[in-house]
């Protein structure tokens, strides 16, 4: 799925272990040469995450799946924290969409 800047690779699986969610963040390193930028970059994203896992954790617990989902940046510019709020919330309800779908 994309949501520019972000591309997001997903995959569901049956509940075994204790945690619903599983999460990864990338930043590339073509675009981002400082590792200070791509380690603020994926801060952002991480905290941004934090924030609004929690009705998907509950979607996926009532469905008894597992989800593991890592997100690439792709933009080419620091984003602000606002632009990673809004994109992050379009990214949660797409993937909560998938998983009403999937029953």
């Amino acid at each position: 799925m994309n949501v520019f800047p972000f591309r997001v690779y997903y995959l569901f699986t049956e509940l075994s272990a204790d945690t619903p969610v599983q999460a990864g963040v990338s930043a590339s390193k073509k675009y981002f040469k400082r590792a200070v930028d791509r380690n603020r970059i994926k801060r952002l994203t991480r905290e941004a995450y934090r924030l609004r896992k929690i009705p998907l954790k509950e979607i996926l617990e009532a469905k008894n799946l597992q989800l593991a989902v890592f997100f690439i940046y792709t933009g080419k510019v620091i984003p602000t924290y606002t632009e990673v709020c809004e994109k992050m919330d379009i990214i949660i309800t797409k993937l909560s969409e998938q998983i009403v779908q999937r029953s």
